[in-house]
């Protein structure tokens, strides 16, 4: 069994930063593509921030300059700085990744999501 568990997520002011974490836990013995993705009230979730097992980073336009995504393979974790933050960033903020099980077998998960509020 394999969990993902994002942290980090909280009320932060226009123009603020926050870092989200993401650790992958269990049955985990390789981890391919790690992102970020994001879903706002009444909206599609969407990609925010994508990393490969090589570290070849992706954003949208959107985040792009804003949002930094990095990974610590030894730590099973993938990171989120988020800077200058806007009121459209609020969202619930999931982390996804790609894992290898010891025993061959490969699945993708989802974390539980972790809110972020964008508000004076």
């Amino acid at each position: 069994q394999v969990q993902l568990v994002e942290s980090g997520g909280g009320l932060v002011q226009p123009g603020g930063s926050l870092r989200l974490s993401c650790v992958a836990s269990g049955d985990v013995f390789r981890i391919n593509d790690m992102d970020w993705h994001r879903q706002a009230p009444g909206k599609q979730r969407e990609l925010v921030a994508a990393i490969t097992s090589d570290g070849i980073t992706n954003y949208p336009d959107s985040v792009k300059g804003r949002f930094t995504i990095s990974r610590d393979i030894a730590k099973k974790t993938v990171y989120l700085q988020m800077n200058r933050l806007e009121s459209e960033d609020t969202a619930v903020y999931y982390c996804h990744a790609g894992i290898w099980g010891y025993r061959g077998d490969y699945a993708d998960y989802w974390g539980q999501g972790t809110q972020v509020t964008v508000s004076p």
